[in-house]
């Protein structure tokens, strides 16, 4: 009985709770120095990073301007564009390369972003679908091909295809209806509307043509 009467003494050292914490805020305070101090003034030598490490903080070039952004290394490209650069037009469909709808030009050739990592493209040139269009506010020919014949249903798709068929036709500027269906054949609309997209997309190649 008088032991559950006993009142727990304060020790005077630290508690191991309280050292536990300590250890832990300094290690993130440490964590948090390294990484801010890694980002050098110019003119400044940058110390090289440990073998297998992956610098967060990086440039990229998009749709023309140079946008520093904090990526993880396991990050894909569409997540960078969508959630930390805010260009939403490239869309998030499987997520695992098989519907196209986040395809964007990585140095003028269509890739899935959501199956490129972010870091692997920090020299190259991306431009995504809100990059096309002339910094007037002119459609690129191709989207406007699309707004003339009004090629999709729902377009979520839609951006996708855009971009498969503007890198598609760098290589091929005067197509046949064949050859550009094979040019976007690795993207797909849930709607199925496959006939007037293609119309829409020739409509495009022509407008580029004559632009």
């Amino acid at each position: 009985m008088d032991d559950m009467n006993k009142t727990e003494e304060t020790p005077n050292n630290p508690s191991r709770r309280n050292f536990i914490k300590g250890v832990i805020a300094a290690g993130a305070t440490v964590s948090s120095a390294s990484y801010l101090f890694r980002t050098n003034a110019a003119g400044q030598t940058q110390t090289a990073s440990a073998p297998g490490s992956v610098e967060r903080l990086i440039s990229l070039s998009v749709n023309g301007q140079e946008r520093r952004v904090d990526v993880m290394k396991q990050e894909t490209l569409a997540q960078t564009l969508r959630y930390k650069l805010g260009l939403t037009g490239t869309k998030l469909g499987c997520d695992r390369a098989e519907c196209g709808a986040c395809t964007v030009l990585i140095d003028d050739v269509p890739h899935y972003a959501c199956s490129v990592l972010t870091h692997t493209v920090r020299t190259k040139k991306i431009v995504t679908i809100e990059g096309l269009a002339s910094p007037e506010g002119t459609l690129h020919p191709v989207q406007q091909g699309v707004v003339d014949e009004q090629g999709f249903q729902c377009a979520f798709c839609m951006p996708g295809f855009v971009m498969s068929a503007v890198g598609y036709l760098k290589t091929n500027p005067n197509p046949t209806r064949e050859q550009l269906a094979h040019g976007v054949s690795g993207n797909l609309c849930r709607c199925q509307d496959y006939d007037k997209i293609l119309t829409a997309l020739m409509k495009g190649a022509e407008n580029l043509r004559s632009a």
